[in-house]
């Protein structure tokens, strides 16, 4: 049996390898690096792909959401509301341009943004609301949308963990990141569709939004040496298009695999009575960029490290939330309990999860984590 990874790029990119070598290859002959032909080529076929009218191209999932806050003409002080249990780029994106984060809850059974949380958070300072696709679920997407129209807010969709998914709503399947006022995607080598370095894309169906970002990613310029606004300097990288024209073709692919994995797991650890396996709600076509679990009545340390023991990888998603960061505590003037977070952050574990994992590192996985999980008990009762 293969040594088991989190996630195993190097037997993906086997699987493909005379079409990456191919582009990789294209692309050196062409000699067009940056803002060549093949990234408006990908960007044109993920636009076709999602139905967004308009992507961007940028240098990564961080950029696109901070050149998505950029483009909304913010003030310092203007509040925008994240989920506390998501990834540090979420909100140090907000903190960097002097916006006031404000930290919401989540469901504890789907682990995106509670709407009762987030109905409270609202002030009339309020501008932006990120709700987060977090693991490969989607948020509940129609109400956070009729939430924000309401109250004359903009959306903007942390899509970097979602992509492929889609959402089933009372107007019809929209695929994750096509919903908001603008999304953001990253392309991380681990990303259910990932690059093999950074990159990232901006997706809005405003055509006054698009050209905005358009600029704000070139410098704030429109015309060469003429800067019309401050922008930034980000891009995606014709090899990393070329790369991702590839992975695209088998995306949804890919996606498949990983539910089909997440339902493998689900069927050997369902009912366990320390084990409560991803809930996945009737509106959420759910892709699984991570299999997460809750454990409840054991130590979930201990289990992280008996499994490591084991030869099996684990990963705790996330140990601290954003509004426990030391980052964060000077930028605070509220105190915050946000309870369903703070139970979560030391209950859940991570299995691995990815396209190539076979049946017998699956089962070897799952009978793992029920030992494991079976001597911890046994030692704490010691």
């Amino acid at each position: 049996m293969n040594t088991i990874q989190m996630v195993d790029l190097k037997r993906q990119y086997q699987n493909i390898q005379t079409e990456i070598d191919a582009a990789i290859k294209d692309v050196i002959e062409r000699a067009a690096f940056i803002n060549g032909p093949v990234v408006k080529e990908f960007t044109d076929k993920l636009a076709s792909y999602t139905k967004a009218k308009h992507v961007i191209p940028c240098g990564n999932g961080t950029d696109a959401l901070q050149i998505a806050l950029m483009a909304l003409d913010l003030q310092p002080g203007d509040e925008v509301i994240t989920p506390s249990f998501t990834f540090i780029a979420t909100v140090e994106v907000v903190a960097l341009l002097g916006l006031t984060p404000v930290f919401v809850d989540v469901d504890p059974d789907t682990f995106t943004v509670n709407l009762e949380s987030l109905q409270q958070a609202i002030t009339p300072k309020t501008k932006v609301i990120i709700p987060v696709h977090l693991y490969g679920q989607c948020s509940n997407m129609e109400p956070i949308m009729e939430l924000a129209q309401a109250n004359n807010i903009a959306v903007i969709e942390d899509n970097a963990q979602s992509i492929g998914g889609h959402y089933v709503g009372q107007h019809g399947i929209h695929k994750t990141g096509t919903m908001g006022t603008i999304s953001s995607i990253s392309f991380f080598p681990s990303k259910n569709l990932g690059a093999y370095g950074d990159g990232g894309v901006i997706m809005t169906n405003s055509d006054e939004l698009a050209a905005k970002m358009i600029k704000i990613c070139n410098h704030g310029s429109e015309k060469r040496y003429y800067h019309e606004i401050v922008g930034v300097n980000s891009r995606l990288d014709s090899m990393q298009a070329a790369i991702l024209n590839v992975k695209l073709k088998y995306l949804d692919q890919y996606c498949d695999k990983r539910r089909a994995v997440a339902a493998y797991y689900n069927r050997i650890l369902a009912n366990h009575v320390n084990i409560i396996t991803p809930f996945e709600p009737p509106y959420s076509h759910h892709v699984y960029h991570q299999y997460t679990l809750i454990l409840e009545g054991v130590d979930r340390d201990l289990v992280h490290q008996g499994l490591a023991q084991r030869g099996v990888p684990s990963m705790i998603y996330y140990p601290v939330p954003c509004h426990q960061q030391e980052m964060f505590q000077n930028l605070q003037d509220r105190t915050y309990h946000l309870p369903h977070t703070e139970y979560l952050v030391s209950r859940v574990l991570s299995l691995p999860i990815h396209t190539e994992l076979t049946e017998e590192e699956m089962a070897f996985i799952a009978i793992q984590l029920l030992e494991v999980i079976e001597e911890v008990k046994q030692k704490s009762y010691i």
